[in-house]
């Protein structure tokens, strides 16, 4: 769409080009649709001065997919999630600095800052199973796999940093609906014990306390909005972890979204939230965001959840 007229009756003007015209599902439109961010100036200027840890999600290939899944959409010629996939992650691969890495190009990795810091960049999206009402009572494959989740218990263990952040595609507990019946995320809109993907979260947690492994802090986005979370046993149905925090941070530029609700399978506390009341928010109506991570030489983390324009929202000094 070339443009859209506002609420308040401003009008926001997209430029257009051939490849962002219709979805993309060739080689060629994937690549030109990552190519299409690059024609803003801004973001050329923070390539050139930010150090990115890019990350694969949705957005990538098509919204809220799984694999195997076949698209019930008519702007699609080409139904196949799988083969959709592979044509962006090849595109993505060209134009993000991230190396595919083995078994089967993956892009879950660990990333080193020295005795301080290490970033466990997760994939919740290329071993997850479908998204479907999400309440089964034995999931093994999960939204991880069970290959990534064996992965990321080994490291969690090895690791010596003070700090393990954990990169995630999208939030524990927001309640994340894919339609009238599924779900996209973790949680399953059921406050009661874990089902379906929640069970592998379960062993996750379960796995980090029994193993003593302190300092764990969970960055993600996904939901157009940010918010502060604080889990804690004493106020989940599953109790059988240590507390811990999770920040939401996002967008930059896109659609904004409301708040959705939270499950309380893993007892969070909405500690800061900010959000528009309406669907897919302008970002000429503000709703931008970003975070911010600082680790001072006596190795306190301090969070501050930050407006595009860089006033800080929330700010949360942790210690581990």
């Amino acid at each position: 769409t070339e443009s859209v007229t506002l609420p308040d009756g401003r009008v926001w003007r997209n430029i257009v080009t051939d490849e962002k015209r219709k979805v993309a599902e060739t080689l060629a439109e994937y690549r030109g649709t990552f190519r299409y961010n690059l024609l803003d100036a801004n973001l050329r200027r923070f390539n050139a001065q930010v150090p990115s840890i890019v990350q694969w999600d949705d957005h990538e290939v098509t919204n809220n997919w799984y694999p195997g899944e076949i698209l019930n959409d008519p702007r699609y010629t080409e139904t196949s999630v799988d083969v959709l996939v592979g044509r962006a992650r090849q595109a993505f691969s060209e134009y993000y600095p991230v190396a595919a890495r083995p078994p089967r190009g993956r892009f879950y990795r660990v990333v080193r800052y020295g005795p301080l810091l290490d970033v466990f960049v997760l994939d919740m999206r290329t071993y997850r199973n479908a998204n479907s009402p999400n309440r089964q009572e034995q999931d093994p494959q999960g939204i991880l796999g069970a290959e990534q989740l064996a992965w990321l218990k080994r490291e969690l263990a090895a690791s010596r940093a003070r700090w393990k952040v954990l990169a995630s595609d999208m939030p524990l507990g927001l309640v994340i609906p894919d339609g009238a019946t599924d779900f996209e995320a973790v949680a399953n809109g059921d406050p009661g014990a874990p089902l379906g993907r929640e069970l592998q979260i379960a062993e996750l947690l379960r796995f980090i306390k029994h193993r003593r492994i302190t300092g764990t802090v969970w960055l993600t986005a996904d939901v157009h909005r940010t918010a502060a979370h604080h889990y804690a046993p004493e106020r989940a149905a599953f109790t059988d972890f240590d507390p811990f925090w999770e920040f939401i941070s996002g967008p930059l530029n896109a659609g904004a979204f409301p708040a959705t609700p939270l499950d309380g399978t893993f007892g969070p506390q909405q500690v800061f939230d900010k959000a528009p009341a309406r669907a897919n928010t302008s970002p000429a109506e503000g709703y931008q965001f970003f975070g911010e991570v600082d680790i001072d030489g006596g190795g306190a983390l301090t969070v501050r959840l930050r407006e595009v324009g860089g006033a800080v929202l929330f700010s949360r000094t942790l210690h581990a």
